[in-house]
């Protein structure tokens, strides 16, 4: 049975456009009451992102043509061994959550210098472990001490101060639910509204524990800045479209080795001075290929997101759980823009598991 409201699915992969939209809004906002002096993005900067998120859902529809009955619905098994190693995963991705933090000498939410020194390798590890063992708990393995579990990854998330992590952490487990428990709207709103509360909270404790900046904004009004800067960032961005010929894409792949910040590279290129900056999930590839490579870029987003949502209603599970993780980051992405290796590492899963299921079934028709 497909976990729904009515005969809606509120999380396929068309949640994206409705974000985006809702994001534009976001922005909107920001610009009508001209929140540290933003102004109106350019007419170009709207056509962009209304191409994108069209061909966009181009792929999303492409997808559908691959439906039924590529997928066999034979799902994968799971032993209590392989619980018992998805929750050793989790309690050793908590235990170096943790270790990293007793490294950093402090609570990074509570400060700026604090919170760079956090962004370590065993971090990206411990982070990278547990958003894969804790949503595969919850899809395949109904235990309600695995809640428990989840609250305490969700709140070391939270002190760490980064945003993108804790936000994901919470769509990705919401998403989930919805699909496995098959929870109400109404649940759905209460999550989605503490989910919202919850980023400007984080968002404005972290902002305010720079040391280095000062801001006089209210959580509410920064919660909106946000939205406007970044836009205003992949506004300025077009001008220098294909101006880093690969650097972003390169550094988002080899960051974890080389401590490389993609953003540091947006916001030196667009602005001209060190400042990591988010450019929307339209603005990395522009600026590293141009516009036809954020086309490119939209419609394979919209092809595996659209695949990927119809493997995971088939066979549960895994499938869910890896659907939910993609759907979350890339729900992020349309802030902060693809600039996670994590979530290239999960797309990549993404890619493999499609493949396997159709040389399966290809191979189980012959």
């Amino acid at each position: 049975m497909i976990s729904m409201s009515g005969n809606r699915d509120i999380f396929s992969p068309y949640i994206i456009l409705v974000a985006i939209i809702a994001y534009l809004l976001m922005a909107y906002v920001a610009f009508h009451y001209k929140i540290r002096g933003l102004n109106f993005p350019s007419l170009v900067s709207i056509i962009y992102i209304s191409i994108g998120s069209l061909v966009y859902i181009l792929g999303v529809l492409t997808s559908s043509n691959f439906k039924s009955p590529l997928y066999s619905r034979v799902k994968m098994e799971f032993s209590p061994r392989h619980e018992t190693l998805l929750l050793i995963l989790a309690i050793l991705s908590i235990i170096l959550t943790t270790w990293n933090l007793y490294n950093v000498g402090g609570i990074p939410l509570f400060s700026g210098y604090l919170k760079a020194k956090a962004f370590t390798k065993i971090w990206f590890i411990s982070y990278l472990l547990f958003l894969f063992s804790i949503n595969l708990l919850l899809a395949r393995f109904k235990r309600n001490s695995y809640y428990g579990l989840f609250i305490i990854g969700l709140t070391l998330s939270a002190l760490t101060g980064y945003r993108t992590t804790t936000v994901v952490l919470l769509l990705s487990v919401l998403i989930n639910l919805y699909y496995t428990r098959n929870i109400s709207l109404g649940r759905i709103t209460i999550i989605g509204i503490f989910i919202i509360s919850l980023t400007i909270i984080i968002g404005y404790i972290a902002v305010k524990s720079i040391e280095w900046q000062h801001w006089n904004l209210n959580p509410i009004e920064l919660f909106f800045y946000r939205a406007g800067y970044t836009l205003t960032v992949f506004d300025r961005l077009i001008q220098f479209e294909g101006a880093t010929h690969g650097k972003l894409l390169y550094s988002t792949l080899t960051g974890f080795f080389t401590s490389t910040d993609p953003r540091i590279i947006v916001g030196t290129t667009v602005l001209g001075y060190k400042h990591s900056s988010t450019s929307t999930i339209f603005g990395p590839a522009t600026l590293d290929f141009g516009f036809f490579a954020m086309i490119i870029q939209m419609f394979i987003i919209g092809l595996i997101l659209g695949l990927l949502h119809t493997i995971q209603k088939i066979k549960k599970g895994f499938f869910t759980a890896l659907y939910a993780i993609i759907l979350a980051h890339t729900l992020v992405w349309i802030e902060t823009g693809p600039t996670d290796l994590v979530v290239w590492i999960f797309y990549l899963i993404g890619v493999a598991v499609i493949i396997r299921e159709a040389c399966h079934e290809s191979g189980h028709r012959s």
